[in-house]
């Protein structure tokens, strides 16, 4: 049985409510899954789970939350070769560059991206909603 953790920064709950879609997509294929927040989390951690989602809505200029998932997330990066994730958020404004360079960064440290990532603007819809689901089941 695959385990997987589900990782997540959510300001709103808009970022919330997609990580419980990614857990449900995960459990529905069988996986083990722990949904943790930011806070919750570290790069320690990674080594316990075969795939990790990370979820971070956009902040500011386009960029990953600076107070806690951004540092989190830094501690994270050392393990991120060879390992499978996937990244998900939402966003209230700008086109999705926060997950391009977010993409670009972790396929640069030689993670296995299982999925495209998936955004949304503002809360998430039906279709986002299954599109978190889909991309949990993908890590599994």
């Amino acid at each position: 049985m695959s385990k997987i953790a589900v990782v997540y920064w959510s300001g709103t709950g808009n970022t919330e409510a997609m990580a419980n879609a990614v857990a449900a997509g995960a459990k529905e294929k069988g996986a083990e899954v722990a949904v943790l927040t930011a806070e919750q989390f570290d790069g320690a951690m990674m080594d316990q789970y075969d795939g990790v989602a990370f979820g971070c809505p956009s902040m500011g200029d386009e960029e990953l939350e600076g107070c806690e998932f951004a540092p989190m997330f830094d501690t994270c990066e050392p393990k991120l070769k060879g390992k499978k994730i996937a990244l998900f958020g939402s966003y209230g404004w700008g086109d999705g560059e926060w997950m391009r360079n977010w993409e670009d960064s972790c396929k640069g440290h030689g993670a296995v991206l299982v999925s495209d990532c998936v955004i949304c603007n503002g809360a998430p819809g039906a279709d986002a909603v299954e599109e978190c689901k889909a991309l949990g089941a993908a890590l599994v």
